[in-house]
């Protein structure tokens, strides 16, 4: 993906960073020939994706495309057959801290006995090392990532007795307190209130404002000229990516998506109030 603009100079220091070949700057993420395989059955085959510039990137393509293995893939939740993915141009293992990740809810066991306070706190984990509890500007940062959230009130319920909306609000406030620069969100969208959307976009709009990088797996066509900046297209291999303008279009749908009239009819729609916002 290619950047779409020169960072300005308040984006984070991570446009300076020189890659582990000393060659130049490192890109935000670099995956190259990534592929992953599921009792011999290919479900990501030879992705390439260079993010070079804070923004918003939807992951977006029909089920089953492999958009959460790729998420899972470059952050070592799932073995790959093959590939490279280097983060600040160095492997996870040495920027994990700088790497934050928001799961499916599905994937969560929301029954485990942890309040949405605690829940946030343990964002903060990471910065403290094996032998460290968190101490008050912990705490206090995770009353503010909840209360940024909206969700202050709610800090001493334990996350089971949540709504769906709730509970995605609490996994973006723990994201927010590790202070990351790069975050992988997995459908934050998905069965959640419209006024929950609308506070995850916000949120993710600020962080992109603030020099950060979020990519985000998102299902619903019809929003993806308004959210993002950048999108990328998936099924099985890399279909395009690049910015909205230029690669959200019929076309590349067509090839993501095959023969999903519906799909395309409302894609098109999409397509169509993206170039008349322009």
């Amino acid at each position: 993906m290619s950047p779409v603009g020169t960072p300005s100079a308040e984006s984070r220091t991570h446009a300076a960073e020189i890659d582990d070949r000393g060659t130049g700057p490192a890109a935000i993420l670099d995956v190259h020939d990534l592929t992953v395989a599921y009792q011999d059955r290919p479900v990501l085959w030879d992705f390439d994706l260079v993010v070079e510039r804070p923004s918003l990137v939807g992951i977006v393509g029909p089920n089953g495309a492999g958009k959460s293995t790729m998420v899972k893939a470059c952050l070592g939740l799932v073995p790959r057959a093959s590939g490279e993915v280097t983060f600040f141009g160095r492997p996870l293992a040495k920027m994990r801290r700088r790497v934050g990740y928001v799961p499916q809810r599905e994937s969560v066991d929301w029954d485990f006995p942890v309040t949405a306070f605690d829940t946030v706190l343990m964002g903060t984990y990471g910065e403290l090392g094996w032998f460290r509890r968190p101490g008050r500007p912990q705490r206090e940062r995770a009353r503010e990532c909840l209360d940024r959230v909206g969700m202050s009130e709610f800090a001493s319920r334990q996350i089971g007795q949540l709504s769906g909306g709730q509970q995605q609000r609490v996994f973006l406030a723990r994201a927010l307190a590790q202070q990351a620069d790069l975050y992988f969100m997995d459908e934050p969208m998905a069965g959640v209130d419209a006024a929950t959307e609308q506070v995850v976009f916000d949120l993710l709009r600020s962080l992109r404002d603030e020099g950060r990088t979020v990519l985000v797996v998102h299902h619903d066509l019809r929003t993806v000229p308004d959210y993002f900046d950048d999108v990328v297209l998936l099924n099985t291999r890399l279909v395009a990516s690049g910015p909205v303008g230029t690669t959200f279009t019929a076309e590349n749908l067509r090839r993501a998506y095959g023969g999903r009239l519906d799909l395309l009819e409302i894609a098109a729609d999409a397509v169509e109030a993206g170039e008349r916002s322009r």
